[in-house]
């Protein structure tokens, strides 16, 4: 997905471009509101999501010992875990030993080198015991090519100016075969099979890989189905507005994350942040909309660069802004244990597991989000405002806040320390620092010093 992220991302960047002065209200609460006709999981409001790469996560590599970490977890706090996929992996044009997890040969099973069904099922039971919700990696534009699919339903698969079935087309994705969504069939089976781990297995919902290559209408059917069964959560691997509409609670914000990657290296500044939040999302984005933040995941850890080669000495401070931020975060596994790795994507490679203090910091984000509701992803949470400070081009500065709580964040995104004068704004009152506890009163001259890469945040509540 790299060349198409960045293709999207470079014709997206322009607009982040914007002034800083500009577009700095308030989004209304009906824009793009109409675009958004699903209903989010009222358990999804204040979640924070964690991705599970089953094969690298435990050193057996089991859906079973990936069970046994579930109490660890709850100690961090996340809410949504999303498994990458767990059916069985093509073995014809296999890349690597093991094979991509993303070449599905059987949708409606499991791979023995992670257990059997019984161990999903169980890893379920013991998720939901614990108050998570479960999500899974699901592959609906191609499988692998010794998929039983493949010689039962050839018409199912496009095909090349040969006539033969092809992989999926402008890709590198050798290892898998392009499924043709004209084919009515197909979208029976594909949203036969989604229900099936939903009403069978106990899933809650899924990660939809390259969402944006199955048409929207399959995804607004399988929402519709999969809601009369129980709510369910939808995230989409893509960028694009119109697949909040009916079918995704949320979306990969891309974006966010290469423009953030800009403000690191030192090739654009704080004001990049103001024109995405305040203009390109406030004025393009539906308010509905879950846009995904990220600083790392197993696409970027395997191919872009560990969360320290993407972010450098910014990492805490855009993993904070991930959180205190619009949005809905994500956390990858072993971003808490300072995983300093790349881990290998088709061979078994676990992560090592240590103290580190990047734990400590995930888990005050995720107790700060779900202690304050101003946080919240969506309408459920308040809107980004802008606070006006006079080193607009080093520190991002902004408030959240609703009528039970506010959250003030300002951060430095340079390698320089700086003293910020805060102007007149909608951030005046006594606030809490998140970390210290000490109280600090706020007005439209207040003086704050900030150290390099460092992010101040502050708490009032109303309640």
């Amino acid at each position: 997905m790299s060349a198409i992220r960045t293709a999207l991302a470079a014709m997206l960047a322009v607009i982040a471009l914007a002034p800083p002065g500009i577009a700095q209200s308030v989004p209304t609460e009906t824009s793009g509101a109409d675009l958004v006709r699903i209903d989010h999981p009222e358990w999804s409001h204040d979640a924070v999501l964690y991705q599970i790469n089953l094969r690298q996560f435990t050193d057996e590599g089991s859906i079973a010992a990936a069970q046994a970490e579930l109490p660890r977890l709850a100690e961090l706090g996340v809410d949504i875990l999303w498994l990458m996929p767990v059916q069985p992996i093509g073995i014809e044009a296999r890349k690597g030993e093991l094979g991509s997890p993303y070449s599905i040969r059987d949708y409606r099973a499991v791979n023995p080198e992670l257990g059997t069904m019984d161990d999903m099922r169980a890893f379920i039971a013991e998720a939901h015991d614990l108050g998570f919700h479960v999500i899974l990696d699901w592959v609906a534009n191609h499988s692998a090519w010794d998929s039983p699919l493949v010689d039962a339903h050839p018409d199912w698969y496009s095909r090349d100016w040969r006539g033969e079935i092809q992989p999926p087309p402008s890709t590198n994705w050798s290892d898998v075969a392009d499924f043709d969504y004209t084919n009515v069939e197909l979208r029976d089976y594909m949203a036969e099979s989604m229900a099936f781990w939903v009403r069978e297995v106990g899933i809650d919902g899924f990660r939809c890989d390259v969402a944006g290559f199955v048409p929207i209408d399959f995804w607004e059917r399988v929402r519709a189905e999969l809601d009369a069964i129980r709510p369910v959560f939808m995230l989409a691997e893509w960028e694009q507005r119109d697949l909040h509409r009916e079918a995704f609670d949320a979306t990969y914000s891309w974006t966010w994350n290469n423009m953030m990657h800009d403000v690191a290296m030192g090739h654009a500044d704080a004001g990049a942040l103001r024109g995405h939040y305040f203009y390109d999302e406030a004025n393009t984005w539906p308010r509905d909309a879950y846009r995904m933040r990220y600083t790392s995941n197993h696409d970027q850890n395997s191919w872009e660069g560990t969360q320290f080669e993407r972010f450098g000495d910014a990492l805490e401070a855009a993993i904070i802004l991930s959180f205190t931020g619009s949005g809905i975060p994500l956390i990858y596994n072993g971003q808490e244990a300072g995983n300093e790795h790349r881990l290998a994507f088709f061979e078994r490679d676990p992560i090592v597991w240590r103290d580190h203090p990047l734990n400590t910091l995930f888990t005050q984000l995720v107790a700060l989000r779900h202690g304050n509701s101003a946080l919240w992803a969506g309408a459920a949470g308040a809107p980004m405002q802008g606070v006006p400070n006079s080193r607009e081009e080093a520190v991002f500065s902004f408030v959240r806040r609703n009528e039970n709580s506010a959250v003030l964040s300002m951060i430095n995104f340079t390698d320089s320390a700086v003293v910020v004068t805060l102007g007149a704004g909608p951030h005046q009152g006594a606030y809490r620092d998140w970390q210290s506890e000490e109280i600090q009163h706020f007005d439209d001259s207040t003086e704050m010093e900030l150290g390099p890469w460092q992010a101040r945040v502050f708490v009032a509540s109303f309640d």
